[in-house]
Formats: C-alpha cells, sequence, structure tokens
C-alpha cells in the first residue's frame, strides 16, 4: 500500500527515454477450458459472446471459433504490424505447443516468449501442491517448445499463492501478476528477493470482451494515446515511467481494433526518446539500476527485536512500542512515518495520567542530568544539536529559573524538538508557552513528544 511514494527512483532508461513503452501480445487460444484438454467445461472468458457461461462436459463451437481466430487470424495480422518492434509474448505452455508456425514467427521476430501458465484457466480455488506442480509442468513444456526456459511469468488467473510460488522457483527474472505500480519493484518472498514487473488491465483490448469496456476502436486508441501522452510528459519532467499495454489475438486481431492500434503506435513511435523494450529487457535493466536492498523491515521483527529497537522512541516508555508491535503491522509501515503513526496511535489513546508519565520522563533542558551526563544518548544528541550543551553561565542560570517556574505550574518539565530550533528559538518558546494553562501546555507537549519520536524514527531508519 506505500509502494515508492512521493519519491520514485530514477528508472534511467537507456538513452535518456522519457518513457518505456512494453507491449504484451497474449497467446491463449489452444490453452483455454476446454473437454479435449481435460477440463471440466468450455471457455467463457473474454470472447465476443456477451455473457458467456461454462457448458459442463460439452464443447462450445462458437467459443471455440472465436478462439481459433486469433490462432488463425489475428495472431498473424498483429505480426505484420509489430514485427519491427520489441514485444513480450505471454504464451499458455499448452497453447504454445499447439502453434508450431506461430512460435516460429515470435522467434524470427526476435519477440520475448514469457511463460502464461500451463493453461489458460482459473487458478483461484486450484490447491497449492497442484498449482506448484503446474508451474513446473509449464516451464518444462515451455522449454522444450521453445528451446530455452522462459524468464518471465504472467499467470493472469492467479491465486493468491501465484506470486510466492512462482518466486519460489527462483528461475525468472521478474514476475508480472501485479497492476500496483508504473514501475518494477522487488517483492519479497520467504527470504527471496522476486522483481515484479507490473502488467495492465485498463490500456488492454481485454476491455473489448467486458461489459465496462470499449466499444469501438477509436476508444483504445484514445485511451493508449492519453496514457502514453501523460506519462510522456512525466518523463520529460524527469520521472520516466512505464507503459504497459495488453493485447490478444483473437481480440485485437480482428481488423477494426488493428486499425486502432497501429495509429496509436505510429503515433507513440512519431515522438523522440521513447524506448520500446520486452518485459525482460526492462527487467534487466530495472536489476542492474536498482538491484535489490535489505531495508529495516520492523513488520518482519519479532516481539524482543522491535522492542529493543524501538523502545526508547518515546523518552522511558517502553510500553508505547509494546503497543505498537500489537497493532497491525505491514510493509506499509516498514518507515519512519508508518512506525510513528503506530506509536502514536498508542500513546494517543493512552488516558493521561499515562501520558503525564511519558512527559515526565523526558529530562529538562539544560538541567542536572545533562551537566551529570546520564541523558539517554538520543536526548545527549538532540540538547547537543541546538547548542544547549554549550551555553554561557548566564544562559544555564536562565534556564534553570525557566524550568523551575515550569514544572511547578504545569506538573511536568517544558518538553520541545529541540532539533527544529535554534538556542534562541527554544528560549523565546520557553517564555511563550509558560503564559499558557495546563490543558493547552499539556496538549502543547504531547504535540512535541510526538515530534521528537518522528525525528528519531528519521534517524534510525537513516542508519
Amino acid at each position: 500500500m506505500t509502494g515508492y511514494g512521493a519519491t520514485p527512483p530514477a528508472a534511467n532508461w537507456p538513452n535518456g527515454a522519457k518513457i518505456a513503452v512494453q507491449i504484451v501480445l497474449n497467446y491463449e487460444e489452444g490453452g483455454e477450458n476446454n473437454i479435449l484438454h481435460g477440463d471440466a467445461a468450455s471457455e467463457a472468458f473474454l470472447s465476443e459472446i456477451t455473457g458467456a457461461a461454462p457448458w459442463p462436459d460439452q464443447r462450445h463451437w462458437n467459443m471455440e471459433s472465436i478462439y481459433e481466430y486469433g490462432s488463425r487470424a489475428g495472431f498473424w495480422r498483429v505480426h505484420r504490424m509489430l514485427s519491427d518492434l520489441p514485444v513480450t509474448v505471454y504464451g499458455v505452455a499448452t497453447a504454445l505447443a499447439r502453434a508450431p508456425q506461430q512460435v516460429a514467427a515470435m522467434q524470427a521476430a526476435h519477440w520475448e516468449i514469457a511463460s502464461h501458465g500451463l493453461k489458460w484457466v482459473e487458478h483461484k480455488d486450484m490447491p497449492e501442491e497442484e498449482e506448484r506442480s503446474q508451474i513446473a509442468q509449464a516451464i518444462q513444456l515451455h522449454t522444450e517448445v521453445t528451446g530455452q526456459a522462459p524468464r518471465g511469468w504472467y499467470t493472469g488467473r492467479c491465486s493468491n499463492n501465484t506470486m510466492r510460488l512462482v518466486a519460489e522457483t527462483g528461475q525468472f527474472a521478474y514476475v508480472a501478476d501485479s497492476y500496483s505500480d508504473d514501475l518494477p519493484y522487488w517483492e519479497r518472498f520467504d527470504g527471496k528477493d522476486q522483481l515484479v514487473v507490473p502488467y495492465t488491465m485498463d490500456c488492454n483490448d481485454m476491455r473489448f470482451a467486458i461489459q465496462a469496456g470499449y466499444t469501438n476502436g477509436d476508444q483504445f486508441e484514445s485511451y493508449l494515446k492519453d496514457s502514453f501522452d501523460y506519462l510522456y510528459e512525466e518523463g520529460a519532467a524527469g520521472a520516466p515511467k512505464m507503459l504497459s499495454i495488453g493485447l490478444h489475438c483473437r481480440l485485437v486481431g480482428r481488423p477494426g481494433r488493428a486499425a486502432a492500434l497501429r495509429r496509436a503506435i505510429e503515433y507513440m513511435k512519431s515522438h523522440e526518446d521513447v524506448w520500446f523494450a520486452t518485459r525482460l529487457q526492462i527487467a534487466e535493466h530495472w536489476a542492474a539500476e536498482h538491484p535489490p536492498k535489505a531495508p529495516l523491515r520492523p513488520s518482519e521483527m519479532d516481539r524482543e527485536a522491535f522492542i529493543d529497537l524501538f523502545g526508547g522512541i518515546f523518552e522511558h516508555s517502553a510500553w508505547v512500542a509494546e503497543g505498537a508491535y500489537g497493532l497491525e503491522l505491514g510493509p506499509t509501515h516498514d518507515n519512519a512515518a508508518g512506525i510513528h503513526q503506530m506509536m502514536a496511535r498508542v500513546f494517543r489513546r493512552a488516558d493521561q495520567g499515562q501520558r503525564l508519565a511519558v512527559l515526565n520522563a523526558h529530562p529538562d533542558l539544560a538541567g542536572k542530568l545533562a551537566a551529570a551526563k546520564r541523558l539517554t544518548e538520543d536526548s545527549t544528541a538532540e540538547q547537543a544539536s541546538a547548542g544547549l550543551d554549550a551555553l554561557t553561565d548566564d544562559e544555564r542560570a536562565q534556564f534553570v529559573a525557566l524550568n523551575a517556574a515550569y514544572t511547578e505550574k504545569f506538573g511536568f518539565p517544558f518538553i520541545i524538538a529541540v532539533r527544529d530550533h535554534s538556542k534562541a528559538s527554544i528560549m523565546d518558546a520557553f517564555q511563550q508557552r509558560i503564559t499558557h494553562d495546563r490543558d493547552t501546555e499539556f496538549n502543547e507537549a504531547c504535540k512535541q513528544v510526538e515530534r521528537i519520536a518522528q525525528l528519531r524514527l528519521n534517524e534510525v531508519f537513516k542508519a
């Protein structure tokens, strides 16, 4: 739920390209549900038949012939149009095995052939061991048919286990079963780093086969162009991204749609600084430019390690970290803002007595503990950052007097995020805040405690 946030990494596409355009041709025809393939019913997904339903134990002549159009005619039309461009084929292994001439044409065009699974079927209810076995079978059949093992993987109709099972093989340069970003990113599965090159559902001709989709080629063309223009503009502004385009032989291979695709592709080719690339080329580039890192992952820590690291963020109040650990920690919290949010939640919902104890755990500014060098490491560094460790005698006397008057009035020490201030501005705040009523000052002190925690967490994550 976090991703790269406000500061995505520099893509550094080759030759300073402002955008990477990645075209996928899904080759599924011959791998769809069919009782001839040992399936329970006919195919019902992504065809010209609105509201199609599976026919249990029966063949569906209309459905089969629609799919067959993709292999007989649609593929060749798209191949003629795009044979001069780098294209990635998502090849269903059983479909490729039934398409020797098409595979030869893909290879002659130097297209990447990635794996699209063993069969073009639903995986959501498939037992984990069965899916693991089908992944292995897909790799083997793909290797037999094309002469080399696939380097990329996309199931499409996947389960919640798919990404982990594919990463488990350790042989894929990328997995594409994600729609969550405009840039590749690393995902971690059971201690293994797996590159994800996200795919698309919007710049995809599949929308010709669903109700909330395109009804004519002009809609598809204008959507592709708008997507290209926006990403090209971002790239020109210094933040290049990737545009994925998803195609299907039986869909975009129809003449009226192919015409729209051709216009859109020619439009993109007319621009300078455009990198047309296969998904494998993008994956290899990203792995070289942005190899996986080992960032701090609090969500993966055990309780003892978490409290050991974050127990001192709220001064002498490890119970705040203990409470945060019991909340819903996930990868989205594996950053300073995430851990701060969790700890602040615990602090904010505590009763006034608990929060008062946190306030009283803080030392006086330039007080006796500082003089005796008995501050925590964090407090020592913070007070030094504002020069409070090098006061003149007059300045120290002034702080001592203000500390005493403040504590007597409010019942807790003066607290301020000293890293946000200079010595002079701290003194000004001290003199202004001592005029507050207790409720106002209690709330302000709590805000300052949260701000100190935020700054400390920033330092932890930088380190």
